[in-house]
């Protein structure tokens, strides 16, 4: 019994190295991690399953007078959620950006599209919509209401795609082994880097990606005082709520 169980373990370990485990950190210019980055691996061998490492339908939430959170990574094709927690209205736009988005020959109809959410009123369910984005690429979002709101969608065209976390790190399990390309993207590095290569073998592959410029910290909201219904730029609306509304894009 004791044997079976030690062939098992050394079993378990083989199957773990067979597989590459890619660690990609992003740095700033001044060597410090970056979070919020997004990385993107691209196998020269991607065949077989892919692993599901994001959501299908995630939710932005339009809280404090932002987007939370600032940057969503999604796979194409994917439906994004946008929820009003506020309680003054907000006017969602989304415009493509980038020249070179996730690889995309020409920007998506679909990423570019506007959307009202009404305010939360208390005891009420916030109000939402949903826009499906079809084709790989770079949305920004922003208000018409509040100019000081920014946040990103990337739409990526590859199963292999991350947030880097609070020490600028995005881990990769079972990468297929060989050949491959590594994208990082930030919303303040407004000129593309070019993609880096990266050998892929079995066991652990750590690389660094470093930015051209440092980003900078994003500022805690202010508070809002709860006499002002129409928030800090007093834009405030009577007009209906549009809980359940469904945009497709324009």
């Amino acid at each position: 019994m004791k044997n079976t169980i030690v062939l098992i373990a050394a079993c378990a370990v083989w199957t773990s190295a067979s597989a590459g485990n890619v660690q990609i950190q992003v740095l700033d210019r001044d060597g410090k991690p970056v979070p919020d980055a997004v990385v993107v691996v691209y196998p020269g061998a991607a065949t077989g399953a892919q692993p599901s490492l994001l959501q299908a339908s995630p939710t932005i939430e339009q809280e404090k007078m932002r987007f939370v959170p600032a940057v969503t990574v999604v796979p194409a094709g994917a439906t994004v959620r946008f929820t009003n927690q506020d309680r003054w209205d907000h006017h969602v736009r989304g415009n493509p950006t980038g020249a070179a988005a996730a690889g995309a020959a020409a920007p998506s109809a679909s990423s570019n599209f506007e959307l009202r959410l009404a305010g939360k009123a208390d005891g009420k369910p916030a109000n939402f919509a949903d826009v499906k984005l079809d084709a790989p690429g770079v949305v920004l979002l922003g208000c018409h209401l509040h100019g000081s709101m920014r946040g990103h969608v990337f739409v990526t065209d590859s199963a292999w795609t991350l947030k880097t976390d609070n020490d600028g790190i995005a881990r990769f399990p079972a990468v297929p082994d060989g050949g491959a390309q590594v994208r990082v993207w930030h919303a303040e590095q407004l000129v593309d880097l070019p993609r880096k290569a990266l050998n892929v073998v079995p066991g652990p592959v750590l690389d660094t990606v470093q930015l051209s410029v440092v980003p900078r910290v994003r500022r805690a909201p202010a508070a809002t005082p709860s006499n002002t219904p129409g928030g800090p730029a007093g834009s405030y609306s009577l007009a209906p709520a549009h809980g359940g509304h469904v945009h497709s894009g324009s």
